[in-house]
């Protein structure tokens, strides 16, 4: 059954960002129609399967919100047809990635705070969420994971999560809070791609 509320509408368009970023790698990877679907769905609910196994949380999201499929769907549609103009514009896979590491991170940490976990746990979720279908995207596609590379990708999701926890504390609403660390896990990854930041490494 499909029920509409905000948490579920930030969950669908996470969903259907990280679709749209799987389909169009497996397109970049010259994959067949099969196989860019299993792309686009591995992707999307990679990170939340992930998550909901580790708090015990099953049947896992998908297997019960019809929701979820049908973004997959559209996000598998969208980068099916309108592969060309994406692969014309590097900034639509990372805008899409993006959007799904942010909003995933929301979600994971909402799920995880739900459960009765810590801070610290909830936070970690968050990044669960968020990083793991992305990595599950780049080890199908056979390039090396977003999360492994220089740039900055979990710390993104890791500040995002705590952000959103710090607005929840203070007494704010929680869709400001969504938003707000929506956001600054976009900013973060923007600002660290496009000054090509990278944390300190271990010579």
């Amino acid at each position: 059954m499909i029920t509409f509320d905000l948490f579920t509408t930030i969950d669908a368009l996470g969903t259907f960002a990280f679709a749209v970023s799987g389909a169009t790698a497996a397109i970049r990877s010259r994959y067949d129609i099969f196989g860019i679907l299993v792309l686009a769905f591995v992707t999307a609910i990679g990170g939340g399967t992930t998550r909901d196994l580790l708090i015990g949380n099953t049947p896992v999201n998908w297997l019960t919100d019809t929701l979820t499929i049908w973004s997959i769907v559209a996000g598998f549609l969208f980068g099916l047809l309108l592969h060309r103009k994406i692969g014309k514009w590097e900034g639509w896979f990372f805008f899409f990635d993006a959007v799904g590491l942010g909003v995933f991170t929301v979600t994971g940490v909402q799920i995880g705070l739900q459960a009765g976990m810590g801070i610290g746990i909830s936070v970690a979720l968050g990044a669960v969420t968020g990083c793991f279908g992305g990595v599950i995207r780049d080890v199908l596609a056979a390039t090396k994971p977003l999360i492994f590379r220089k740039e900055i990708y979990a710390s993104a999701s890791v500040i995002g999560g705590l952000l959103y926890i710090m607005i929840v504390e203070f007494g704010e609403s929680i869709i400001v809070a969504q938003i707000t660390a929506i956001a600054a896990v976009l900013f973060i990854r923007f600002i660290a791609v496009h000054y090509k930041l990278e944390l300190p490494k271990i010579n």
